[in-house]
């Protein structure tokens, strides 16, 4: 995507930040309840979560298993031998004063996630921290419920790979399905278990047609869903062309997205690592998984979402479409595939028309086909209703050659017009419901049969 801005062109550089509350039971650092959506507000806490003297943390083995499940997923290079970080900033909804996360060796890192075009995305780091509490801003005060702090959140990076709004929302959305298919996360932005912090700058472009990476990025945060994380950035494109046509520098800060104007606001200065103090947890020695433990974890993956999908295409030749519709939801897959043994062990005709409709009303359908029965029974329905429309098909074009002789004999001496009037006839008496390319194939073969 790129922009003119006083006679020179300008990319869009982006990238993105993803933040994945897990669907463990407990905290990450203490026992607490990590179901917090929906609870009284402070109900779900304990002296570890909020932070009081004294305590001490003890990590959740399945928060870490799952993000291992992630980094795999997201072909990440791994780290079996890790430990955590404090990361020292002051903000109300942060209990501690300093949040519990990885900085200098995460669990997953140099990873990739594959488009459905081919094009790789580049996968920075896969770490695992402590979600913060929630600021709950109400007549004119601000509130802090500590509910959330302490779920287990996974925060993915990639680099700045994106240069249209596309592909960004494409890799989001398969990441929300790799999510939901391993079953680490309900991903449910709605309920903030999946927040998405677009990073963005405007590169000029060089003569020879590359960029060299600005020296600032914008960062978007906490953004709850697809169209709203590009609505964000289409603004920012917008807001920074501005900036740079009259003759200003985008500086380097972190905005916030408000929904109900469609703009951004600054929020503050975009902090560097060094801001925050880095050093590693003294609470939490390293920790370690042997070659045994990953190798099970990663044995748990299912065929993922773009996998399944290109598959569809190579076995089944499948429209990119359809592949897509047909993983977006696991079941979907699995009753299409179901549907085609099925077919398979009968013997049955099984043509690439059949499956192509088999996919085309598990598609349709949403939800009203609960299992294989179900869909052969309406594609024994819709094949019956296909095979009478071509006898009625069929039987009028025949009529309509019958009754207008004169205009064959004028197709036949060259007059091509004369076949446009037959369609024209046929599709009369069909009242319109039967395609005018199929009636003109029949009508053709109808005419040179007689000859």
């Amino acid at each position: 995507m790129e922009v003119s801005i006083n006679g020179k062109k300008y990319r869009l550089v982006l990238g993105f930040e993803i933040h994945l509350e897990l669907s463990t039971k407990s905290k990450m650092f203490c026992r607490c309840s990590a179901e917090w959506f929906g609870k009284e507000p402070n109900t779900t806490v304990c002296p570890i979560c909020l932070g009081f003297p004294g305590t001490l943390p003890y990590p959740n083995k399945k928060a870490i298993e799952y993000t291992y499940k992630i980094a795999y997923a997201l072909n990440c290079n791994i780290n079996s031998e890790f430990y955590f970080d404090r990361k020292h900033y002051f903000y109300p909804d942060l209990p501690k004063g300093y949040q519990i996360t990885q900085w200098n060796k995460p669990i997953g890192f140099s990873g990739s996630l594959e488009l459905i075009s081919g094009k790789k995305i580049k996968i920075t780091r896969v770490h695992l921290e402590e979600d913060t509490g929630k600021l709950i801003h109400k007549q004119g005060k601000t509130l802090v419920d500590y509910n959330r702090a302490g779920v287990p959140l996974v925060e993915i990076v990639t680099e700045p790979d994106f240069d249209n709004l596309d592909d960004g929302k494409e890799f989001l959305e398969n990441l929300q399905l790799i999510f939901r298919r391993i079953k680490v996360s309900t991903a449910d932005m709605e309920k903030g278990s999946m927040r998405l912090e677009p990073n963005m700058s405007l590169a000029e472009v060089k003569p020879d047609g590359n960029i060299d990476l600005p020296d600032y990025k914008v960062e978007l945060k906490n953004i709850n869903s697809f169209r709203y994380a590009k609505k964000a950035v289409e603004y920012e494109i917008e807001r920074q062309t501005k900036l740079i046509k009259n003759g200003k520098r985008p500086i380097q800060e972190t905005r916030g997205y408000n929904e109900d104007k469609g703009i951004t606001v600054s929020q503050r200065k975009k902090e560097e690592a060094l801001d925050y103090r880095y050093f590693p947890e003294p609470d939490i020695p390293p920790i370690k998984f042997d070659k045994k433990e990953l190798k099970k974890i990663k044995k748990t993956l299912p065929e993922l979402p773009i996998q399944q999908a290109r598959r569809f295409i190579k076995e089944y030749f499948l429209s990119k479409d359809q592949a897509i519709i047909l993983t977006k939801k696991e079941n979907f897959g699995k009753l299409f595939e179901e549907t085609i043994k099925e077919l398979q062990q009968r013997n049955k005709g099984l043509n690439q028309e059949t499956i192509k409709q088999i996919a085309n009303l598990i598609i349709n359908s949403r939800t009203s086909l609960k299992n294989k029965n179900d869909v052969l029974k309406m594609l024994d329905d819709t094949q019956k209703k296909v095979n009478f429309d071509k006898n009625k098909i069929s039987a009028t074009v025949k009529q309509v050659l019958s009754e207008n002789q004169q205009a064959v004999a004028d197709y036949k001496n060259g007059k091509e017009s004369a076949i446009m009037f037959l369609v024209g006839q046929s599709m009369r008496k069909l009242k319109g419901q039967a395609p005018a390319e199929k009636i003109k194939e029949l009508l053709i073969s109808e005419i040179n049969k007689a000859q």
